[in-house]
């Protein structure tokens, strides 16, 4: 089979006539040598005809069983078959003094790392820095490695040294720096990086990172700008507006805080986190209805919802319904749901309704949790006093002196318990 007859197969390939062109090769394959076998093989790799090229490869290493480039090439069309096994066992009896040795490294990382197998592959990449320290694939490699661990303070050297050559890359490389530098806390390394990878192309959810790191940066103006802009490609994308609604109010605009939280509570009504959030902003306009019923409705969402339940009862606490805690307390008790601050919130609802009994259970379930907490105490230890109950109550004010030992108006209590 000549060069000529080759070429013509490939001219025809080109312009679409891709059967004409592959019946001329099948035709040939008998009569051609090893370099047109090999260049045979080669073009039903690109075409996807994987077993075809198999075969071809494996009767060239028949013939050549010390040839790497077959070996390679073999290598590389079981790897795209799924025949892994097979992959490895070719690539791991390359000599190390051998041309495609390197090559064979780095395939053997890429098979490893897809198994999951991350130390071996970076074993393997290791192997391949030290004999090229300057090669730009093998730094890449490794900090694509070290990206698929999480371990992003290691993968940010080997990009930043890659970046001379981002432009021979498909994918950005600024967006995995700005992702690796926003992982690591390194908000304000990371922006720039983000500004960059958006110019290159707009995609919605580096946008969503970027005003999320410029949000944990302290660059609220930034991260309203940002976010918004995701709001504006996509205003289904409920991660945005918690961020977005924070970030107003760190600016001190409460009222579109609000209206953010409401916005995205309107796409995910089952949002708790976002009704909490609302609910702490409606708190702040002075809107407790508002707040109340975003509480609620957390509430409703998940009964175990801890912090829904305190920033409720705190509400109603301040504003003397101590009813309301004692019936939205118990209410998730019998749900099944506790926690030890329900009990001290319950020991003072009951304190102050005059159920000391009540009171008093809740005080002593809280207390162990609450043994070092002085406000507790301090609660727990004027409540024994008024109940008549001077004994129990030394200990108590004997701990909030140890707490507070400069506190005159406890010392002259516990005098007066202790004559």
């Amino acid at each position: 089979m000549s060069y000529t007859v080759i070429d013509k197969a490939l001219e025809l390939i080109d312009n679409g006539d891709i059967e004409q062109g592959l019946t001329i090769l099948k035709e040939n394959e008998s009569k051609c040598g090893e370099e047109d076998l090999f260049q045979t093989a080669q073009i039903y790799q690109q075409l996807g005809m994987l077993e075809d090229a198999k075969q071809l490869y494996q009767n060239l290493l028949y013939q050549f069983p010390n040839e790497s480039d077959l070996i390679i090439s073999l290598a590389e069309v079981h790897i795209d078959l799924d025949e892994e096994d097979e992959a490895m066992g070719l690539l791991e009896n390359i000599a190390e003094d051998d041309e495609v040795y390197i090559q064979s490294l780095l395939l053997l990382a890429d098979l490893y790392q897809a198994q999951g197998l991350f130390e071996v592959s970076e074993q393997k990449l290791l192997a391949a820095k030290k004999l090229a320290p300057n090669e730009p694939i093998i730094s890449l490699a490794l900090g694509e490695v070290y990206l698929s661990q999480g371990d992003y303070k290691k993968a940010i050297p080997f990009y930043e040294s890659v970046l001379p050559h981002a432009g021979e890359i498909e994918f950005s490389l600024q967006e995995r720096l700005a992702e690796c530098y926003s992982a690591t806390g390194q908000f304000e390394e990371a922006m720039p990086y983000f500004d960059q990878a958006l110019q290159k192309e707009l995609k919605i959810d580096v946008l969503f990172q970027y005003g999320f790191t410029a949000f944990q940066a302290g660059y609220f103006k930034t991260s309203i700008e940002k976010l918004n802009q995701v709001k504006e490609m996509d205003y289904e994308y409920s991660s945005l507006y918690l961020y977005l609604a924070k970030a107003y109010e760190h600016e001190g605009l409460l009222e579109d805080s609000l209206r953010v939280a409401k916005e995205g509570l309107a796409v995910n009504e089952y949002n708790k986190e976002l009704q909490v959030y609302g609910a702490k902003v409606a708190m702040k306009q002075q809107n407790v209805q508002e707040a109340e019923r975003l509480l609620r409705e957390a509430i409703a969402i998940d009964p175990g919802y801890v912090e829904a339940a305190l920033t409720l009862t705190k509400i109603f606490l301040q504003e003397e319904r101590y009813e309301d805690v004692i019936d939205c307390l118990n209410e998730l008790i019998n749900f099944g749901e506790s926690d030890p601050q329900y009990d001290w919130d319950l020991a003072v609802a009951y304190q102050q309704t005059e159920k000391y009994s009540d009171a008093l259970n809740h005080y002593r379930q809280a207390y162990t949790s609450f043994k070092d907490d002085s406000s507790f105490l301090y609660d727990y230890a004027h409540f024994l006093l008024e109940e008549g109950k001077r004994e129990e109550a030394k200990p108590l004010f004997e701990k909030l002196i140890q707490l507070d030992p400069t506190n005159i108006e406890l010392q002259d209590l516990y005098l007066n318990l202790q004559e």
